[in-house]
C-alpha cells in the first residue's frame, strides 16, 4: 500500500549527516533539490511513477550527492537535514536553518 501524501509530511524527519552517511555507503541515499516539496517527490517515488522519477533524474532533480557535498558535509557532520524512508531509499534534503 502506497501512503499519503499527507502521511509522508508527517513523517519527514530531521537527521544529522553522520547518521545519513551509512545511506550513502549502501547506496540508498537521494538528495531532492530543495525547490521539490519532500513528500510530493517521495510519493513519486513510492508510487514507482517512472516517468517522472526519470525526469527528475535526468534534470538532477534528485540523485546520488556529488563528491564535492559528501566531502563538505563530511567536514561538518553536525549539519542537519530533511529526510523521509521510502525503503529501500532515503530522501533527503539540505535542511536550511530557521530563525525565530
Amino acid at each position: 500500500m502506497i501512503p499519503s501524501k499527507e502521511d509522508l509530511a508527517l513523517s519527514i524527519d530531521e537527521a544529522e549527516w553522520s547518521s545519513l552517511r551509512a545511506h550513502l555507503e549502501r547506496g540508498g541515499l537521494i538528495l531532492v533539490d530543495d525547490s521539490l516539496d519532500l513528500a510530493d517527490t517521495a510519493m513519486k517515488v513510492a508510487s514507482d511513477d517512472i516517468d517522472i522519477i526519470q525526469h527528475l533524474v535526468e534534470t538532477g532533480m534528485i540523485g546520488k550527492p556529488s563528491e564535492a557535498k559528501i566531502r563538505s558535509w563530511d567536514d561538518n557532520k553536525m549539519k542537519k537535514f530533511s529526510m523521509l524512508i521510502v525503503s529501500p531509499y532515503v530522501l533527503f534534503q539540505e535542511k536550511v536553518p530557521t530563525f525565530h
